[in-house]
Protein backbone atom coordinates (compact mmCIF):
# COMPACT_ATOMS: atom_id res chain seq x y z
CA UNK A 1 0.00 0.00 0.00
CA UNK A 2 1.33 3.76 -0.81
CA UNK A 3 0.91 5.85 1.87
CA UNK A 4 1.35 9.54 2.23
CA UNK A 5 2.56 11.27 5.07
CA UNK A 6 3.02 14.66 5.48
CA UNK A 7 3.68 17.67 8.54
CA UNK A 8 4.43 21.07 9.58
CA UNK A 9 6.57 21.96 12.50
CA UNK A 10 4.30 21.20 15.11
CA UNK A 11 4.23 17.24 13.86
CA UNK A 12 7.30 17.04 11.70
CA UNK A 13 9.10 14.62 14.55
CA UNK A 14 5.85 12.51 14.73
CA UNK A 15 5.66 11.93 10.70
CA UNK A 16 9.60 11.09 10.09
CA UNK A 17 9.14 8.14 13.35
CA UNK A 18 6.12 7.46 11.18
CA UNK A 19 7.10 7.19 7.85
CA UNK A 20 10.01 5.01 9.49
CA UNK A 21 7.34 2.43 10.57
CA UNK A 22 6.03 2.23 7.78
CA UNK A 23 8.33 1.57 5.81
CA UNK A 24 9.42 -1.12 8.35
CA UNK A 25 6.00 -2.84 8.14
CA UNK A 26 5.41 -3.08 3.91
CA UNK A 27 3.97 0.03 3.17
CA UNK A 28 5.40 2.18 0.52
CA UNK A 29 5.94 5.88 1.77
CA UNK A 30 5.85 8.98 -0.08
CA UNK A 31 6.91 12.21 2.11
CA UNK A 32 4.91 15.23 1.03
CA UNK A 33 7.12 17.26 3.19
CA UNK A 34 8.36 19.50 5.02
CA UNK A 35 11.20 17.56 4.64
CA UNK A 36 13.19 19.73 7.35
CA UNK A 37 12.19 20.88 10.51
CA UNK A 38 11.51 24.99 9.75
CA UNK A 39 9.16 26.81 12.44
CA UNK A 40 7.92 29.01 10.28
CA UNK A 41 6.72 26.06 7.46
CA UNK A 42 2.76 27.05 6.95
CA UNK A 43 0.70 23.87 6.85
CA UNK A 44 -1.05 24.46 3.63
CA UNK A 45 1.92 24.15 1.74
CA UNK A 46 2.12 20.31 3.01
CA UNK A 47 -1.65 18.98 3.64
CA UNK A 48 -3.07 20.30 -0.16
CA UNK A 49 -0.88 18.28 -1.77
CA UNK A 50 -0.84 15.72 0.15
CA UNK A 51 -5.03 15.74 -0.07
CA UNK A 52 -4.87 16.03 -3.91
CA UNK A 53 -2.47 12.82 -3.74
CA UNK A 54 -5.00 10.84 -1.87
CA UNK A 55 -8.11 12.10 -4.16
CA UNK A 56 -6.02 10.98 -7.50
CA UNK A 57 -5.00 7.72 -6.25
CA UNK A 58 -1.34 8.50 -6.57
CA UNK A 59 -1.32 7.25 -2.88
CA UNK A 60 -4.34 5.20 -1.10
CA UNK A 61 -4.05 6.83 2.37
CA UNK A 62 -2.69 9.85 3.88
CA UNK A 63 -1.53 10.96 7.49
CA UNK A 64 -0.64 14.16 7.87
CA UNK A 65 0.43 16.19 11.44
CA UNK A 66 0.56 19.18 12.93
CA UNK A 67 -0.22 21.03 15.69
CA UNK A 68 -3.72 20.68 16.02
CA UNK A 69 -4.96 18.82 13.39
CA UNK A 70 -8.03 21.57 12.47
CA UNK A 71 -6.80 23.80 9.77
CA UNK A 72 -5.41 21.06 7.91
CA UNK A 73 -8.07 19.07 7.90
CA UNK A 74 -10.02 22.16 6.41
CA UNK A 75 -7.81 22.80 4.38
CA UNK A 76 -7.45 18.79 3.27
CA UNK A 77 -11.49 18.65 2.90
CA UNK A 78 -11.56 21.35 0.30
CA UNK A 79 -9.83 19.71 -1.92
CA UNK A 80 -12.69 17.67 -4.31
CA UNK A 81 -12.57 14.30 -3.74
CA UNK A 82 -10.08 13.87 -0.67
CA UNK A 83 -12.45 12.60 2.48
CA UNK A 84 -9.89 13.92 5.88
CA UNK A 85 -10.40 13.29 9.40
CA UNK A 86 -8.94 14.36 12.60
CA UNK A 87 -8.69 11.55 14.49
CA UNK A 88 -7.65 11.55 18.73
CA UNK A 89 -7.39 7.95 19.41
CA UNK A 90 -7.31 4.26 17.89
CA UNK A 91 -11.22 4.21 17.75
CA UNK A 92 -11.85 7.61 15.60
CA UNK A 93 -8.43 6.53 12.89
CA UNK A 94 -10.07 2.73 13.12
CA UNK A 95 -13.48 3.61 12.13
CA UNK A 96 -12.58 5.74 9.29
CA UNK A 97 -10.29 4.25 7.85
CA UNK A 98 -12.50 1.22 6.46
CA UNK A 99 -14.92 0.96 3.41
CA UNK A 100 -13.31 4.26 2.09
CA UNK A 101 -15.05 6.09 4.62
CA UNK A 102 -11.93 8.57 5.19
CA UNK A 103 -8.50 8.08 3.37
CA UNK A 104 -6.91 10.69 4.81
CA UNK A 105 -6.27 11.20 8.62
CA UNK A 106 -5.16 14.33 10.73
CA UNK A 107 -3.35 13.56 14.22
CA UNK A 108 -1.90 16.24 16.36
CA UNK A 109 1.85 16.08 17.28
CA UNK A 110 1.74 17.14 20.65
CA UNK A 111 -1.50 15.69 21.79
CA UNK A 112 -0.26 11.82 19.96
CA UNK A 113 3.70 12.15 20.68
CA UNK A 114 5.79 9.25 18.97
CA UNK A 115 4.49 6.33 21.21
CA UNK A 116 1.61 6.29 18.89
CA UNK A 117 2.95 5.96 15.79
CA UNK A 118 3.38 1.84 15.88
CA UNK A 119 -0.22 2.09 16.80
CA UNK A 120 -1.54 4.11 13.85
CA UNK A 121 0.77 1.60 11.35
CA UNK A 122 -1.45 -1.15 12.49
CA UNK A 123 -4.66 0.83 12.05
CA UNK A 124 -3.69 1.83 8.01
CA UNK A 125 -5.23 -1.99 6.72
Amino acid sequence: MRVGVGADHGGFEMKEQLAKLLAEGGYQVVDFGNKIYDKDDDYPDFAIPLARAVASGEVERGIFVCGSGVGASVAANKVGGARAALCHDDFSARQGSGGRRHEYSLFRGPYHGSRRCVGLREELS
